[in-house]
């Protein structure tokens, strides 16, 4: 990838020139026409040339539906990133495995997002919810990205793993530097840094995980982990409890994260939807689900054909690389109708791919509606608007469609 060359013209560049993999196309908020037109021309498209290496790009909604929820013919194994895993960091996770391997390892963790844990987590996530804005500068410019979405998301993760919650700024830090690296999503990540913090997430879990193992057990992650015996001797497999740790980090962070600042800037670019959202906060909890779709938190999910297949009259050999792109599938408008507008009072609001189909659909997306709705909750009884008054600045990634900064002021009612 060239930095001196601008993006190309979406609508006249050739198809088999189309690299939708280019991070700077998130980063500059330039994927739309590009993603149109693959819907529309080829939703089916092979890209032999990228960074990455060739791979296919999956762009429809129902085609999308079809290869996540098909986990024998398109395997997980051995990334879900476009890129395959840095040589130098060999991490091993549930979410990049198929069954019977993935439902062992899912399992053990998946009861700290239970339905009676999250009830009883409503409580303290809405007390956080009112600190954080009752602590906010009204009138003020600041940068909401770091005072509320990584705030609250970061509080959540240090809960869930009960951890140390004066150092809990390192989990951040840490999901930032596992999705950063240039060879898997096209980050900015120096392979240096990458290592190096990498190792002191594991070092610190390690520490962490044998300290728990002498007191009373708990309900957070690493708890739960030890408990299961399919997963109590995880701390001896390096590899994969680093990625495990890595996954359950990055899937607390960046949902929740990214859709509370693409939120904030969706509602000021559809200044209607938030008249109407003055109007009736009733219409919250399908406006979570809206904001989820609208912004899509991870662009893509990677699987790997395990056989030659025909597909939308495509052959795709044993091998290759199949990118779902949940970002293209949630503005597919032969599904959704006028999907790239944001319309907080849709009939079926849930009607989206943004935490995925079948076996690997994201096991905390009920945790993460719960936090975003209970925000938007507190923000309306306060402030008559969050009020963006510059531009965002965006991450540098093909699969995080993050934030990393977001100008606002609150006004208050």
């Amino acid at each position: 990838m060239n930095e001196a060359l601008a993006l190309p013209d979406a609508m006249t560049i050739a198809l088999d020139e189309m690299d939708v993999s280019d991070p700077r196309l998130l980063e500059q908020d330039a994927w739309r026409p590009f993603f149109a037109r693959l819907r529309r021309e080829d939703p089916v498209h092979f890209q032999a040339d990228s960074p990455f290496g060739p791979f296919w790009s999956i762009t429809r909604f129902k085609d999308i539906v079809a290869v996540d929820s098909d986990h024998e013919a398109f395997s997980s194994e051995p990334a879900i990133f476009i890129g395959d895993r840095p040589v130098d960091t060999p991490t091993q996770s549930f979410i990049a495995m198929d069954p019977p391997e993935h439902d062992i390892q899912r399992r053990a963790a998946q009861p700290v997002v239970a339905p009676q844990n999250l009830a009883a987590m409503e409580d303290l996530i809405r007390s956080r919810v009112v600190e954080i804005l009752d602590g906010l500068p009204v009138g003020e410019t600041f940068d909401w990205v770091d005072k509320v979405s990584i705030n609250l998301t970061t509080q959540m993760l240090a809960t869930l793993f009960d951890f140390p919650f004066e150092e809990r700024h390192k989990l951040t830090y840490w999901s930032d530097v596992a999705t950063g690296a240039p060879e898997i999503a096209g980050g900015n990540v120096p392979k240096e840094e990458r290592l190096a913090a990498l190792g002191e997430c594991l070092a610190t879990f390690t520490r962490l995980w044998h300290e728990r193992k002498h007191r009373e057990p708990g309900f957070d992650l690493i708890s739960l982990l030890q408990r299961d015996p399919n997963t109590a001797d995880m701390v001896d497999d390096p590899k994969n409890f680093l990625g495990n740790l890595l996954l359950l980090i990055v899937g607390g962070n960046d949902t929740t994260r990214n859709s509370a600042s693409g939120g904030v800037l969706a509602l000021n670019q559809h200044p209607a939807e938030y008249d109407k959202l003055r109007r009736d906060p009733g219409l919250i909890p399908g406006m979570v689900s809206e904001i989820i779709r609208w912004q899509t938190p991870l662009a893509h999910m990677r699987r790997t054909a395990s056989r030659d297949i025909e597909f939308g009259g495509k052959r795709i050999r044993r091998g290759e690389k199949v990118v779902m792109w949940y970002l293209s599938g949630n503005y597919d408008d032969t599904v959704i109708e006028d999907a790239d507008q944001f319309i907080i009072d849709r009939s079926n609001p849930r009607h989206h791919i943004s935490f995925g189909f079948g076996v690997h659909r994201c096991m905390g997306n009920r945790l993460a509606e719960m936090q975003l709705r209970i925000l938007w909750e507190e923000i309306m009884q306060r402030f008559h608007a969050v009020e963006v008054v510059g531009e965002p600045v965006r991450v540098r990634s093909n699969f995080v469609r993050g934030y990393k900064s977001l100008p606002v002021r609150v006004l208050p009612l």
